[in-house]
C-alpha cells in the first residue's frame, strides 16, 4: 500500500486490485462451498439426532409419560432444533474463523507489536462482560422455556378437550387464559431480547473503543515514523477481520447459554433409562401361565400403595375376572402383566419366567389388550387392525374382524376395510371402534388376552354382539376380564375381588355369591337393584 499511496505506483495498484479480485472470487467460491457443507451436515444431524431421540422416547417407561404433560414433552423435543442450529451454524463458523484469526494475529504482530497488544488486552474485557451478562441471560431463558412449555401443554389440552370446551361453552374462559399465557411468554421473550441486545451492544462498544485507541496510537506511530500509512491501513484491515470472529464469539456465547438450557431440557428425556435392557430374554412362544408372588406396587417410592401383597395364579386357558370398586387397582394389574409397570416388591412370572427379565416388546406382542377408550389412528380400518403386523394377508384381517363381530358393519361401509376412520376413529361409533380394537388385539393370535373395562362404555346392543362371541374369542387363550359390570365376568372360571389393592376374595361366580359377607355378593345385588 505504501508503494501505491506514497510513491503513486499505478502498476502496483493494478496488481493489488487484481489480487483483491482473485481473493474475492475465491472467497465467494469457498463461502458457497462452506454453506453447502453446512447444509449437508445439518440435514445429516437432523436425521440422526431426530431418529435417535424418537427411538429413545418410545423406549421410555409408561411412568415417564404419566408424570409429564404432553405439551412439555413436545416442547423439549423441539429444543433439538435449537441445538442443531447451534452446532451447524455459529459454532462451526466461529471455529473456522478462529483458525484464521491466529494467522491474522501473527501478521498484525509483524506490523506493530503495540497495536496488537491493544487488541489482545481487549479480550479480557469481552470475557468479563460475558461473565456479567451470562447469569441474567440464563435465568431469563429458563423462564422463557417454561412459559413456552406451558403454552404447548395448554394447546394440546385444548385441542384434545375440544368437545368438552364446546359442550360446556367455556371458549371465552379458555381464550382469556390463552391470552394471559401468550402475554407471559411474549414478556419473557422480550426480557431475553433486552438482555441479549445489552450484551451485543457491550461487545460492540468494546470493539469500537479498541478501534479508536488503535487509530490514535497508529496515527502517533505514523507521525513518529515508526509505522507507515500502508502498514496502518493493512493493520486495521486485519484487525477488522479479527474483530468479526470476536463479535461472533460473543454472540455464540449467548447462543450457548440458550443451547445449555435446551440440553438440560432434552436431558430429561435422554437421561431417563429406557425399559429395554440387553439382558432381556425372548421366549419362543408363551403358554399363558401367570403367577403373582406377594406383589406390591407404588407409583412413587414414598407414595400410596396401589397393589398390596397380592398373590394368585392363572393357569393357561383360564378365564379370570377382576372386579372391585374404583381405585382398587384392577387396571394396574393389567399394566403390571404387560410390564408397563415394574412391581415395587414381589415377582410376576409368566411360564415360570420372571417378567422383569423378559424383553418388553416381545412380551407385549404375546398379549392382546382391549381398553375402555381405544385410540384408532387416522388410517384405514385394515391398517388399524393390522397395525402390529403390517402387510398381513387380508384373509387374516377379515378372520379377526369376524371374531370380534366387526366384519358385517365394515362391509356396509362404502370402502369396506379401506375406509379411513378419521382422527381417533371419529368416523365410527363407540361400539364399532371397540370391535375394531378387539380385532386389533386378536390379529396376532395372542395367548394372553386382557379386556380392561372393554365393554363398560358400550350400549347394550354393542355389548351383546361382543359377549356373544366371547367364548370363541377366549378359546385356547388365557383371558383376563376387568369390569365394573359383574354380568361381564360371569363367564370367568375364577373371579378376583380387590379392595384398596388387596385381594379379599377369589373363586367362581357361584362360590362368591354364596358368601353372604363378601364384597362380590354385595356389588352383585347392588347392580341388580336388590
Amino acid at each position: 500500500m505504501d508503494k501505491v499511496l506514497v510513491h503513486q505506483g499505478f502498476n502496483t495498484l493494478n496488481v493489488v486490485t487484481f489480487a483483491l479480485v482473485v481473493t474475492v472470487f475465491f472467497e465467494i467460491i469457498l463461502g458457497g462451498l462452506r454453506t453447502y457443507i453446512f447444509s449437508h451436515t445439518t440435514s445429516r444431524i437432523d436425521v440422526e439426532l431426530g431418529a435417535r431421540l424418537f427411538r429413545h422416547l418410545l423406549k421410555l417407561p409408561l411412568a415417564y409419560f404419566e408424570t409429564r404433560r404432553v405439551g412439555d414433552t413436545i416442547a423439549r423435543i423441539r429444543e433439538l432444533e435449537q441445538i442443531r442450529y447451534f452446532l451447524t451454524g455459529q459454532a462451526l463458523t466461529s471455529v473456522l474463523d478462529l483458525c484464521f484469526s491466529f494467522l491474522f494475529f501473527s501478521v498484525m504482530w509483524f506490523y506493530s507489536k503495540w497495536l496488537t497488544l491493544v487488541v489482545l488486552l481487549s479480550l479480557p474485557c469481552y470475557i468479563i462482560w460475558s461473565i456479567f451478562i451470562t447469569p441474567i441471560l440464563r435465568k431469563r431463558l429458563d423462564t422463557k422455556f417454561a412459559r413456552n412449555a406451558d403454552n404447548q401443554a395448554f394447546l394440546v389440552e385444548s385441542v384434545t378437550a375440544i368437545n368438552m370446551i364446546k359442550a360446556m361453552a367455556v371458549s371465552p374462559q379458555m381464550t382469556d387464559r390463552w391470552d394471559k399465557q401468550l402475554a407471559a411468554y411474549t414478556q419473557a421473550g422480550f426480557k431475553v431480547t433486552k438482555i441479549a441486545v445489552i450484551g451485543q451492544q457491550g461487545v460492540q462498544f468494546i470493539q469500537k473503543m479498541v478501534m479508536v485507541i488503535n487509530l490514535w496510537l497508529g496515527a502517533h506511530f505514523v507521525i513518529s515514523g515508526d509505522l507507515s500509512i500502508g502498514q496502518l491501513i493493512a493493520f486495521n484491515m486485519l484487525a477488522g477481520q479479527v474483530a468479526m470472529p470476536v463479535i461472533r464469539l460473543a454472540q455464540l456465547w449467548q447462543d450457548f447459554q440458550q443451547v445449555g438450557i435446551s440440553v438440560e431440557r432434552l436431558g430429561d428425556i435422554l437421561n431417563t433409562p429406557t425399559e429395554i435392557s440387553k439382558n432381556n430374554l425372548s421366549l419362543p412362544k408363551i403358554k399363558g401361565n401367570i403367577l403373582f408372588e406377594q406383589v406390591s406396587f407404588r407409583y412413587q417410592l414414598q407414595g400410596n400403595t396401589i397393589i398390596d401383597d397380592l398373590s394368585f395364579s392363572i393357569t393357561e386357558g383360564q378365564i379370570i375376572g377382576i372386579v372391585g370398586r374404583s381405585g382398587s387397582g384392577k387396571s394396574t394389574i393389567a399394566k403390571l402383566i404387560q410390564r408397563l409397570y415394574i412391581p415395587t416388591r414381589g415377582k410376576i412370572k409368566i411360564d415360570e419366567q420372571d417378567l422383569t427379565l423378559l424383553e418388553p416388546n416381545w412380551l407385549r406382542k404375546q398379549i392382546g389388550v382391549v381398553l375402555q377408550d381405544n385410540i384408532l389412528l387416522n388410517r384405514s380400518i385394515r391398517d388399524n387392525i393390522a397395525i402390529s403386523v403390517p402387510g398381513i394377508a387380508i384373509e387374516k384381517v377379515i378372520y379377526a374382524a369376524k371374531l370380534a363381530g366387526a366384519h358385517d358393519f365394515i362391509c356396509e361401509l362404502d370402502n369396506g376395510y379401506d375406509t379411513i376412520v378419521g382422527e381417533q376413529g371419529t368416523g365410527l361409533s363407540g361400539g364399532q371402534r371397540q370391535r375394531i380394537a378387539i380385532a386389533r388385539a386378536l390379529i396376532t393370535n395372542p395367548k394372553i388376552l386382557i379386556f380392561d373395562e372393554a365393554t363398560s362404555a358400550l350400549d347394550y346392543e354393542s355389548e351383546r354382539v361382543i359377549m356373544t362371541n366371547m367364548r370363541q374369542i377366549c378359546r385356547n387363550r388365557t383371558v383376563i376380564i376387568i369390569a365394573h359390570r359383574l354380568s361381564t365376568v360371569q363367564i370367568a372360571d375364577k373371579i378376583l375381588v380387590l379392595e384398596k389393592g388387596k385381594q379379599i376374595e377369589f373363586g367362581s361366580h357361584e362360590e362368591l355369591l354364596n358368601n353372604p359377607q363378601g364384597l362380590y355378593q354385595y356389588l352383585y345385588h347392588l347392580q341388580l337393584g336388590h
